[in-house]
């Protein structure tokens, strides 16, 4: 069964696979907040679900039944659950995993194989899923690696949802060219094993995302950390659970920092 089927725990009516454009310049309108919602609530047309599995792994969920998971560990819970798309990042074995499930269409890594980084711009109908590459480091610091890190871009529902992986680097003017407008954004906020939160605050204002959804947060502390860098200029809400449900209608009108709880698929 499709991952979406086994989420929702209730029939969810069929949607033809047609995405609405997102052209990643949409401008954020409607209420100043998002309220969590259930899964076994189903999904409107044009919605998409986000969901906070675990460290930076996400459930990207459209209302036919498409379904990407980013940041694949080979584990999402007890739950039987096999995604359409995985994005996997190699910095540590908590970003992808070497044995996927071979039941998963697509799996799709953001590290270089061979010549040349990777590049994926693959189109399931009503989501598209592209990337945009940065370079890391290496295991201890030093010795960079070119290309090494994928920021995975989802346009999905009109909007454009970007997931920044294991970010080493603030990207430069063509990086951010290459990104476009990120409706929605997912950031480590580790504030060392990827970057320092001051500067990965500055990627963020940047980017100016309608909505921002902390990750990669070891402790409260850095948590806690990245909110207070943000919190002069974006709303910050503590939303008590694991996903929320977004749309173009629906996005906040100030730029607002959403603070999800992980949990697996149970």
């Amino acid at each position: 069964m499709r991952l979406l089927a086994a989420l929702l725990l209730s029939a969810v009516p069929a949607f033809a696979q047609e995405r609405t454009p997102s052209h990643c310049i949409a401008i954020a309108a409607g209420d100043a907040a998002v309220v969590p919602v259930s899964l076994q609530e189903g999904l409107e047309p044009d919605s998409v679900l986000i969901r906070y599995i675990d460290h930076a792994s996400f459930a990207i969920v459209t209302a036919d039944g498409t379904v990407a998971v980013t940041d694949y560990t080979g584990y999402l819970g007890s739950a039987d659950v096999v995604p359409d798309v995985v994005t996997m990042n190699n910095a540590h074995t908590t970003h992808w995993t070497a044995a996927p499930d071979p039941r998963i269409p697509h799996v799709l890594q953001g590290w270089p194989e061979g010549q040349g980084p990777a590049d994926h711009r693959l189109d399931l109908g009503a989501m598209l899923v592209r990337n945009v590459t940065t370079d890391t480091r290496g295991r201890f610091g030093n010795e960079a690696r070119r290309d090494g890190n994928s920021i995975f871009i989802f346009e999905a529902g009109g909007l454009c949802i970007g997931h920044l992986g294991h970010l080493h680097q603030i990207p430069s003017d063509a990086q951010y060219a290459a990104i476009g407008r990120l409706d929605v954004v997912m950031v480590p906020v580790d504030g060392g094993y990827t970057m320092r939160l001051q500067d990965m605050a500055g990627v963020v204002k940047r980017l100016r995302s309608s909505v921002v959804i902390p990750m990669h947060w070891f402790s409260r502390s850095s948590l806690d950390g990245f909110l207070a860098e943000m919190a002069a200029e974006f709303t910050v809400v503590e939303t008590g659970g694991a996903q929320i449900a977004l749309s173009l209608d629906d996005l906040p009108t100030e730029p607002t920092v959403m603070v999800l709880e992980p949990a697996y698929i149970d």
